[in-house]
């Protein structure tokens, strides 16, 4: 059995390694005014930060169309008899429920939709190493458990820097911007059963960042290698800093510097860091 792997854009998977791991890709979508962006497409995530500053209205976001991720399981279907498609989480987006839904509008393709319960390069992870078992031959059943494995490890902490932005798109009131905006408050956010909760309220940004570094040297253990990535919203030196930080202090961490991509950036805003990370054995 053929089985191929298919992620969305907000996995973040730099290109190379998409194709070098043969990762298949939908794209979200993020739209300025009258104009709809395909992310990792049509627009990078340097663009997207570039054209923020230039609009005074934030962006809006929309998942792909089940009719659209029907066409690519279809195109798929030519040459694979499986697909395990890995999605960001079901509690921030429709796209996990719009593959489902896409993967019973095809006939003679295998379909197995997994919701990573976070987004980003963690998702990345769970799809790049599907990707190794597939290259493989793993089925899709060892695939599935794999990546339920890995859940098991699967861990998130970031923050915003700009409550704005997550005050107007809807996932912060009126009165909780104003009063985080007064007091410096930056939020350590994490995913809690799909969705994106606050772990804790802190003062300041710097103290935000060591409470994350915080909480992921306390995970990890001196058995076992683990992966982990800097992610970041237009701060690539400070996510190097970070990355060389981490280099330094664990020999059993392999760590890569990724990024908050134009639809996760359009609700944390400019600023935004967080560290994620599981253990890879």
């Amino acid at each position: 059995m053929k089985t191929a792997v298919l992620t969305d854009s907000t996995a973040y998977i730099p290109k190379k390694v998409r194709q070098s791991n043969r990762i298949h890709m939908v794209p979200l979508n993020v739209i300025f005014g009258q104009e709809s962006y395909q992310e990792e497409v049509d627009i990078t995530a340097d663009d997207f930060y570039d054209m923020v500053k230039e609009h005074e209205e934030l962006p809006k976001t929309s998942q792909p169309a089940t009719g659209l991720m029907a066409e690519r399981l279809e195109e798929l279907a030519r040459d694979f008899d499986a697909v395990v498609a890995i999605h960001l989480s079901s509690g921030i987006s429709g796209t996990y429920q719009g593959m489902v839904a896409a993967s019973e509008m095809v006939d003679d393709l295998d379909v197995h939709v997994f919701d990573s319960e976070i987004s980003c390069l963690m998702q990345g992870f769970y799809a790049i190493e599907a990707a190794e078992l597939a290259n493989n031959g793993g089925t899709p059943q060892q695939i599935i458990a794999r990546l339920e494995e890995m859940k098991l490890s699967m861990q998130a902490y970031f923050m915003a820097d700009d409550l704005s932005h997550l005050h107007r798109g809807g996932r912060l009131n009126g009165a909780q911007a104003f009063v985080g905006s007064l007091l410096q408050v930056k939020p350590v956010l994490h995913f809690v059963d799909t969705k994106i909760v606050p772990f804790e309220k802190i003062r300041t940004r710097k103290k935000a960042l060591k409470r994350i570094l915080t909480l992921f040297e306390e995970d990890i253990t001196e058995e076992g290698t683990f992966q982990a990535s800097v992610i970041h919203a237009n701060q690539p030196q400070e996510a190097e800093q970070i990355k060389t930080a981490i280099e330094e202090q664990f020999e059993n961490v392999e760590v890569t510097v990724s990024y908050f991509g134009p639809v996760i950036g359009s609700h944390l805003g400019e600023g935004a860091m967080g560290i994620g990370w599981y253990k890879k054995s």
